[in-house]
């Protein structure tokens, strides 16, 4: 990957607890309760340790990645970069229980363990709040609790749902995000049980990668522009974190083009969807700035 330009906002790096061990003490009782019954917990990775993609050589070079520690994000990532502000990201309870209520417990001990392990150790840092999927009010509460102090400055939400983001049941999410002033961004990956597509899961990684940015994402943003969350929330804003972006100009041609034979089914939405998605969504660069080799044809 390119190097990191001094002063640049990086929108997008990963840290990780090293398993569900290293969070205990931010774990309400429930949640303890649940992990001694033996249910799944944090340390489950979702990018394949030998993919070229997954990490820098001088991040495997350094020990853990994502870092598990913020000597470790310093070390491989804030003292030879030197950016301007990061947003971390943890991606870790994207693949936990489908238990709600063991959900929000552990996506309570996510946000506790950055906000003391990294974020109050650096100026820099800023936090990405981790919500329950399945507990929109616990969402809600989440985003309520942390996103007044401002080091917390997005929700972090995964691209794979059990109903599209845009659907009525996640209003408590929309408007707790709006009502605090922070955007949503949507990252690769999901929990094991949201298959990709209608067919069912993908054979290999290099699938499930494509899934996620050329069939989920689109999805996603028809669900936000057709369901009405913009103009119920004018203010909220969308990120599209690892999902790529030059799939857009296509699908908003045919947006446009049926919104116009359509638009009677959807009278709220009262303009273009490509406007709609113009100004209220922004997608980031990684990982479409990765250096490939590509062979030479033959």
């Amino acid at each position: 990957m390119s190097a990191i330009e001094s002063g640049a906002i990086d929108c997008d790096v990963h840290v990780e607890p090293p398993s569900v061990d290293r969070i205990l003490g931010y774990l309400a009782p429930y949640g303890h309760e649940f992990i001694r019954g033996g249910h799944l917990g944090v340390g489950h990775r979702l990018y394949p340790e030998s993919e070229p993609m997954s990490a820098r050589p001088e991040a495997r070079a350094g020990g853990s990645f994502p870092p598990y520690t913020y000597e470790e994000l310093r070390a491989q990532y804030l003292d030879p970069y030197q950016p301007l502000a990061v947003i971390l990201t943890c991606v870790a309870t994207f693949q936990g229980s489908r238990n709600p209520y063991f959900e929000a417990a552990m996506t309570t001990a996510i946000n506790n363990w950055m906000r003391v392990e990294f974020l109050d150790r650096d100026e820099r840092l800023r936090g990405s709040i981790v919500v329950p999927s399945f507990h929109p009010d616990g969402a809600a509460d989440a985003i309520d609790r942390l996103g007044s102090g401002r080091r917390f400055v997005q929700v972090l939400l995964p691209v794979r749902s059990e109903s599209p983001w845009g659907n009525v049941r996640y209003r408590a999410i929309h408007e707790a995000a709006s009502r605090n002033r922070l955007p949503i961004t949507l990252h690769a990956w999901g929990g094991w049980g949201m298959a990709p597509t209608a067919t069912g899961t993908a054979s290999t990684w290099y699938e499930d990668c494509l899934y996620n940015s050329q069939i989920i994402a689109p999805n996603q943003v028809l669900s936000l522009v057709a369901e009405g969350v913009f103009d119920r929330y004018p203010d909220l804003r969308v990120c599209l974190a690892e999902l790529f972006f030059a799939w857009l100009p296509s699908l908003l041609w045919r947006f446009d083009k049926d919104w116009k034979a359509l638009w009677r089914e959807t009278p709220w939405v009262r303009d273009k969807p490509s406007i709609y998605v113009r100004k209220h969504f922004r997608a980031t660069t990684s990982p479409t700035l990765i250096d490939i080799a590509v062979p030479a044809a033959s």
